[in-house]
């Protein structure tokens, strides 16, 4: 993650103001610079600095299936770029990227650990994997955050339903084929959002 994001702005404040969010500190009982206990659990915060299966460029990547929900308007955007190995139908490699706040982040990575694991989740599995889900393996999130959880399992839908929609086109349109791969154009995956 890049050190600006991490950083602190600094704010100037006038003498007054000082003044006075230390005595809002003070009756709070805590320490100047404390913010209180972590609103997270500590799966949160692993996925939040460590995300798992993050997809930071799709130029060369092919995929199976991609699935894009979210709105720019409001400013949460999930891209989803699934495999799916042929011979079990099953999500054997599940990327993500996504423009989204911490609790975003950390609930599509861990969805993308719970699709891959223990060989894969199979195609019906994927398709019904559901928000709860995910926030229970993270060991909760905040109530007001709920709907940051709902991204990731949505474009991983998008993404399984896109991967049986090109599986199906390929069976009709080419005898004997049996599959293949969508090559990601290596674009800003907003454009990818189908209307």
């Amino acid at each position: 993650m890049p050190k600006k994001i991490l950083q602190k702005k600094k704010l100037k404040k006038s003498p007054k103001e000082t003044e006075k969010s230390t005595l809002l500190l003070e009756k709070s009982g805590l320490a100047c610079g404390d913010v209180g206990e972590w609103l997270y659990s500590e799966t949160v915060k692993d996925h939040f600095f460590h995300p798992r299966n993050l997809l930071l460029d799709d130029s060369n990547y092919e995929a199976d299936g991609i699935g894009v929900v979210g709105s720019p308007a409001c400013g949460d955007v999930m891209a989803v770029w699934v495999k799916i190995n042929p011979r079990t139908k099953r999500v054997s490699e599940c990327k993500w990227r996504t423009f989204g706040c911490a609790s975003a982040i950390a609930s599509t990575s861990m969805m993308s650990v719970m699709a891959t694991e223990n060989g894969g989740m199979d195609l019906k599995r994927a398709k019904r994997l559901t928000p709860e889900a995910i926030i229970e393996r993270l060991g909760g999130l905040p109530e007001r955050k709920y709907h940051c959880s709902v991204l990731g399992h949505e474009a991983l839908r998008e993404a399984v339903l896109d991967y049986e929609k090109n599986q199906s086109e390929k069976k009709e349109n080419i005898p004997g084929e049996k599959g293949g791969t969508y090559s990601s154009p290596g674009t800003d995956f907003l454009k990818l959002k189908k209307s």
